[in-house]
Formats: C-alpha cells, sequence, structure tokens
C-alpha cells in the first residue's frame, strides 16, 4: 500500500503546482524584454493530441496573462485550437477519453471558462472539429468556432498578433 501513495506523489504535486497561479520568484521580471511595451499582442497555436499537455499549457497561458498584467502591460491574447485538440475541447468527448481523462477534462473546462473570462480569446478550428467528428454545439463554453485554423492564424498575424507556437 506504501508503494501505491509514492506513485501518486508526483500526479499530486503536478495538479498542486497546477492549481496554483505560477510566479516569477522576487527580483525576477521581464523588464527588459518589456521595455516600451504597453500591449502584449499574441497567438498561440496548439496542435497536439495529449489532454494533460493541452490542460498544462492553458494554465501557463493563464500565468503568462498574469505576468503581463503585473508588469503594467495589456495582454491582448488569441488561442487557436487545431488538429487533434479539438477532441479535448467537447463537453461530450468520446467515450474513451470521457473513462480515461475524466479529471484532465474537467481541468481543461475550467482552464477554458478562467481565460474566457480573463477576455482571452478562444478559437476552434471547424475543419478539425469535422476531421475529429467533434459537434461544433457541444464545444466548451468561451471558445469560439472559427471556419479554418490556418486562416484565423495567418489573419492575426496579419493584424500585429506575434505567433506563439506550442510543441
Amino acid at each position: 500500500m506504501r508503494t501505491n501513495r509514492l506513485a501518486l506523489l508526483p500526479a499530486l504535486l503536478a495538479t498542486l503546482l497546477l492549481a496554483s497561479p505560477l510566479h516569477a520568484a522576487p527580483g525576477i521580471d521581464d523588464a527588459r524584454a518589456l521595455t516600451g511595451v504597453e500591449e502584449a499582442k499574441g497567438v498561440f497555436f496548439f496542435d497536439f493530441d495529449d489532454p494533460q499537455k493541452l490542460a498544462t499549457y492553458l494554465q501557463i497561458v493563464e500565468n503568462s496573462h498574469a505576468g503581463f498584467e503585473r508588469q503594467g502591460v495589456d495582454p491582448d491574447l488569441v488561442m487557436i485550437f487545431i488538429g487533434p485538440t479539438v477532441k479535448y475541447l467537447t463537453t461530450d468527448p468520446a467515450p474513451a477519453i470521457a473513462d480515461n481523462h475524466a479529471a484532465t477534462m474537467m481541468e481543461i473546462e475550467q482552464n477554458v471558462a478562467d481565460l474566457a473570462e480573463l477576455g482571452v480569446r478562444l478559437e476552434v478550428c471547424a475543419v478539425a472539429t469535422e476531421v475529429f467528428g467533434v459537434d461544433n454545439a457541444t464545444l466548451m463554453p468561451g471558445l469560439h468556432l472559427t471556419a479554418d485554423g490556418f486562416v484565423a492564424l495567418i489573419g492575426y498575424q496579419e493584424q500585429g498578433y506575434r505567433l506563439v507556437p506550442l510543441f
């Protein structure tokens, strides 16, 4: 029984870490990079097939949003979700996803709600929802459907948003 408890320790620590906002240590900031910057326009591009990775990156973007605000920069952030990522953005996931990733799916839904409340624009590619069999009517609240994630990505870059690719 003791071995099982120890095996759960890394997962528990990761959950606690993600549950609380991450902040840089005192005295560490982005002042040099943000010199003269009043607004940060960024477009984050999500394309991966791992629900825990999605949940982690959603939390990281939320922390980046807070970091901009803490340092006096107005964050104007957009997220675009394409490919298999869309399978984890529905309130009606496939049974295998629902059974194997229930806690992570709840975390993703909460992260999406938190980001939307902050004013982050969250766009889901309709091409991807069609390819991966996700019913657009079941997208989590706070998500917006865009016709083509690639077109949206290029459009935002043409508007001055800086690409933040995620791997």
